[in-house]
């Protein structure tokens, strides 16, 4: 699948606030962080289980919807290692080969319409489901972020150990199997996150968006 090069927008470390908090993160103690949390899922769940629309193509559009209005997790590096934004984002995502049991990686590119996106993701899943290779599309494109899905069981905590993994600034989401509780639907949620590119309020703002957004499905699901 094709899609334009975007070019990352450098960012004016003069104007901008989290200059110090970059240069620490990054340079002084690099390091990244995991944040596991249970998203309450239960109006999103209900409408996907009346609707002919995959749950996982909704759940990966949510996040890439989510990680999109914000800066801070479309970040990369400029060849000289300064901070620099990404126009959009594409959500790469897994798909598991279970006569194997391997998984590969695919990717599409994102779209604000949810019926555009699940349109063209769908049909990426069931074509690689039976995938021999890591990346069936090719790589994916430089301003990819990773989403993960872990459906055979619920978690409480997640977390990535990736070496010499500090240039890598962009987010990596692992989802996890619903959990039924107090007549709720939660949904375990792992992220990864550089902490020179965002903190836990940056993070925390994220999935209280993700929460909103899944709360109400009847605006966007088609």
């Amino acid at each position: 699948m094709d899609a334009p090069a975007p070019t990352p927008a450098p960012i004016d470390l003069d104007t901008w606030p989290r200059r110090e908090y970059f240069a620490h993160y990054r340079r002084r103690v690099p390091c990244t962080y995991s944040m596991t949390v249970e998203v309450d899922v239960t109006e999103f769940a209900a409408a996907l289980s009346r609707s002919e629309r995959k749950s996982y193509v909704a759940q990966v559009w949510a996040l890439a919807t989510v990680v999109n209005r914000h800066e801070e997790f479309r970040m990369c590096l400029t060849e000289s290692g300064g901070p620099a934004v990404w126009p959009v984002v594409h959500p790469a995502f897994t798909v598991f080969n279970a006569e194997r049991e391997t998984f590969a990686c695919v990717w599409t590119p994102y779209d604000a319409d949810f019926g555009a996106f699940h349109d063209a993701a769908a049909p990426l899943l069931a074509k690689h489901a039976r995938a021999t290779s890591f990346f069936p599309q090719g790589p994916p494109p430089p301003n990819a972020f990773d989403v993960s899905s872990l459906p055979w069981r619920s978690f409480t905590g997640f977390n990535l150990n990736i070496r010499d993994g500090y240039d890598h600034l962009a987010p990596i989401f692992t989802l996890g199997r619903y959990v039924p509780r107090g007549g709720r639907v939660l949904l375990p949620l792992a992220v990864q996150v550089h902490h020179a590119a965002a903190d836990g309020f940056h993070t925390a703002r994220l999935v209280g968006e993700l929460e909103e957004l899944v709360a109400e499905p009847a605006g966007w699901l088609r």
